[in-house]
């Protein structure tokens, strides 16, 4: 007997519709061998039903094992703390395990989800089983909608197997995890990741010879069932949810009186109007799952359009980008030696040519003269937008989340518009000046042909005239001449500044692609800063050096220092002009140049270069502080590295390296203020830090220990905490040491004696504190719904609540600890508490 065909859902273990396949065999004897695995792959491929299978043959051999669905766990609300608790609850009920969860958590709250998850499997699972256990951890992709990172989950799962060097029973613990994602979407960490270690499991679609389950529901019904199912394979290529609906509605087809065809029934119940037709939901899945990213979907219709277009020739060659893994994951496509192709005919008829034309005209409304563009090499300025055309783009981009790929063509578009409006306007201008000049000539002529005529009258007056007269003329077309010549220049220098700017934009989106994101956005701005700089020779000097530091990025380092050699010419050339512009265009060329050195290990040639930035700061700093003036052409972190950099060269130096690091602290203040007094509370609060860490000699530990706090100079904690308190009220050093006698006061509770008292009294001054400054319990800080009852603020929502609740009392700033400033603060609320105490009893001595 063959149960009906299923294609929604697991198959239950006994299915006899269940097709076998190479990575039944593959998955149970890697996981009996203790290998972690992991089975990463489109949606409907089966993976479930293959958990469920090989957990079966697992327990006829003698292993215990257990599954996590992660979709049933509530992704949108759920803390790090009550995931990690889901888990192990999970744990207890699948291994009947006689544990009291709620007291054992209780006398772990302490520790860290992770580490109380650590401990439940070590003391209590391994522990209580002595059998080999298999874990599957289903759905692994729901990670990715967490509200807190998971590397250390993942990390964690590496560490298992690395333990089993040093404590033999981790070796009968295993884990295998299923879902619909990459590995390296997982985890970014190369050197963190089980991924590396673990092996991947392939699913290939069903085979002819694995089909014979299939082919028995088909007896009785065909007179060649092995027929049908070939024919079945040829337009599903065993994909198994539609392998198994196609069986399922020949089956039906067998009934009627004039049975239809497999090609009929494909093209009549699945291709035409599939939209309408696709139940339960299949070919709208992988449709959903190429366009949920609007910044992505166009990347993905294009690489997907690609693989059609290589289709006709041989397949396009499988790499591991981010796009193509992207695409294989929708089930679209498949890799297959080395190769991208379409995966089965039906995907192949009903995801056509036309379903991406208009896919992308649903994206962008210039989708044609953008493909040929991004096919040119973003080099066609052809098919850039003009006018009405760029006009109606920008209004349609103006709510759409756009990649980074279209900006740049809207943004190249528009850049090429205002070029041309220039140089038509310098053309214009040129063209009048040619013009007037013109009319002068012939106005000079005029005159001299009327001293010519009076020549007879007079010869000797006539002969001054001459003599007066050919001067004139000659001034007059020199004059003509060099009008045209410079005009002639004018277009030219534009023409060599729209040269470098092309190249700094192709250099920023040459890094862009290499994930330098933060020198690509770099480069952009250094566009428009150098685009306004009216001098020529400064103009060229700043692009040359803009260019030169992206290729350094990219370590092109003989263009590098091409580029970096005609800047430094261009800036010769200028010598003799002393200005803002000309300054800073120094410091900057200066400070690439130096960065070019040190990397090529000429390190007293960049003292120099250095130096010179250095003294120019020194001896202008009016002119040169970023911090004073808009527009500025070199940034706070130019300075910085400047000061940075000389620091490190000047090791041996030390009166030259001390002028150097007190330059630096009055920067790093001037900073600070800036920030304050345009309520930029993150960035101020990060200068605050760099202050703190510089002055105590911190930097490279990036945190303060008590001994950096017990001897902090009074006197700069004094000008911070003034900084703080004028920049508003609610901030400042001396106002969370207020909080902090108060809370001792209240509680009667003494941090030096924390020894002598219970952990409940602990807990309940951290959270008492916390409440007060602001770093515990988000309906306090943020006055919104709880979402997580008794949880330690991250430093974005703290960030978050300080700008949307300007008249709340809020002492939490500065924070001073940087390395805190991620989403783990729950993992540090000890050692921030014994800080906040060194800092407190240091503000008590100075007497803040």
């Amino acid at each position: 007997m063959v149960d009906q065909y299923i294609f929604s859902g697991s198959l239950p273990e006994n299915a006899s519709t269940y097709v076998k396949r190479e990575a039944d065999d593959e998955l149970k004897e890697a996981l009996l061998q203790g290998k972690f695995c992991y089975v990463l792959n489109s949606r409907q491929s089966g993976k479930s039903s293959l958990r469920v299978r090989t957990m079966s043959r697992l327990s006829e051999a003698g292993v215990e094992r257990a599954s996590i669905d992660l979709s049933s766990i509530n992704i949108q609300t759920a803390t790090q703390e009550n995931w990690y608790a889901d888990l192990i609850v999970k744990l207890i009920d699948s291994f009947a395990l006689d544990v009291d969860f709620k007291a054992w958590w209780e006398q772990n709250q302490l520790n860290s989800p992770l580490l109380r998850f650590s401990n439940f499997l070590t003391k209590i699972l391994l522990a209580e089983i002595s059998e080999n256990i298999v874990i599957f951890i289903d759905e692994i992709d729901s990670v990715l909608s967490l509200n807190f990172p998971t590397d250390d989950f993942f990390a964690f799962i590496r560490s298992c197997y690395n333990e089993r060097v040093d404590n033999p029973q981790y070796n009968r613990l295993t884990f295998c995890l299923l879902g619909v994602a990459s590995p390296t979407s997982l985890i970014q960490d190369k050197n963190r990741t089980p991924f590396n270690i673990g092996k991947a499991i392939s699913l290939k679609g069903f085979q002819l010879h694995e089909a014979e389950p299939l082919e028995k529901g088909l007896q009785g019904k065909f007179n060649n069932p092995q027929a049908v199912i070939q024919e079945i394979l040829q337009w599903t290529e065993g994909q198994p949810f539609l392998t198994q609906k196609l069986c399922q509605f020949m089956v039906e087809e067998s009934e009627q009186d004039n049975p239809c065809s497999v090609e009929q029934v494909v093209k009549s119940r699945i291709i035409e109007n599939w939209e309408s037709q696709d139940e339960p939901e299949h070919l709208r899945t992988i449709q959903a799952r190429i366009l949920r990213d609007e910044q992505r979907a166009g990347y993905l219709l294009e690489l997907y359009q690609q693989v059609r277009l290589a289709e006709e020739q041989s397949e396009l060659t499988a790499d591991d980008t981010l796009e193509q893994s992207e695409l294989q994951l929708s089930g679209l496509v498949v890799r297959q030696q080395g190769k991208l192709r379409i995966y089965n005919q039906i995907y192949r008829e009903i995801f056509d040519f036309n379903w991406i034309e208009n896919q992308l005209n649903n994206l962008r409304p210039y989708s044609e003269n953008f493909r040929f563009w991004v096919a040119s090499g973003e080099t066609d300025e052809s098919r850039l937008l003009r006018r009405k055309a760029l006009e109606e783009a920008e209004e349609w981009a103006q709510d759409k989340n756009l990649s980074y790929q279209d900006k740049q063509y809207l943004a190249a578009s528009k850049e090429k518009e205002i070029q041309e409006k220039i140089v038509a306007q310098e053309q214009e201008a040129a063209l009048e000046r040619e013009r007037k000049n013109n009319e002068a000539v012939e106005k000079r002529n005029q005159v001299l042909g009327e001293a010519n005529q009076k020549l007879s009258e007079a010869n000797q007056k006539a002969r001054k005239r001459i003599r007066i007269g050919s001067i004139v003329l000659v001034l007059t077309l020199v004059g003509a001449a060099v009008s045209i010549i410079w005009a002639g220049k004018d277009i030219q220098e534009i023409r060599k500044t729209t040269e470098q700017i092309s190249n700094l934009s192709k250099l920023s989106e040459e890094l862009h692609r290499n994930n330098k994101l933060a020198e690509a956005n770099q480069a952009r701005q250094q566009i428009g800063s150098a685009y306004g700089i009216k001098n020529y020779q400064l103009k060229q000097a700043m692009l040359l050096a803009s260019i030169s530091y992206a290729e350094q990025q990219l370590q092109k380092w003989n263009e590098a220092k091409k580029s970096i050699i005609k800047s430094r010419n261009f800036l010769n050339n200028q010598t003799n002009i002393v200005s803002n512009e000309s300054l800073q265009v120094q410091i900057f060329v200066n400070k690439v140049y130096a960065n070019l050195l040190v990397k090529q290990g000429n390190k007293n040639e960049a003292i120099n270069l250095y130096k010179e930035a250095f003294d120019i700061l020194k001896k202008n700093p009016n002119e040169t502080n970023p911090f004073l003036k808009n527009n500025q052409l070199i940034t706070d972190k130019d300075v910085e590295i400047i000061h940075r950099q000389l620091m490190n060269l000047l090791l041996t130096k030390t009166n030259e390296r001390k002028e150097v690091e007190t330059s630096l602290s009055k920067h790093l203040f001037a900073g600070l203020k800036y920030h304050l007094n345009n309520k930029s509370w993150a960035e101020a609060d990060e200068k605050n830090a760099q202050i703190m860490l510089n002055l105590a000699k911190r930097e490279k530990e990036k945190y303060l220990d008590a001994n950096s706090l017990n001897n902090f100079a009074c006197s700069d904690l004094r000008a911070l905490d003034k900084l703080w308190v004028e920049s508003d009220k609610r901030f400042g050093f001396s106002k969370q040491t207020e909080i902090w006698n108060y809370t001792k006061k209240k509680l009667g509770i003494n941090p030096d004696e924390w020894s002598n008292y219970s952990q409940e009294k602990y807990i309940l001054f951290t959270t008492e504190y916390g409440k007060a400054v602001g770093w515990y319990d988000k309906e306090k800080v943020q006055n919104q719904e709880v979402t997580r009852k008794g949880d330690w603020v991250t430093y974005e929502e703290l960030m978050e609540a300080i700008k949307t609740n300007p008249s709340s009392k809020m002492y939490a700033l500065p924070t001073y600890l940087t390395y805190l400033r991620d989403a783990r603060w729950n993992e540090a609320v000890k050692l921030r508490l014994e800080q906040s105490y060194y800092l407190a009893r240091r503000l008590v001595k100075c007497k803040i």
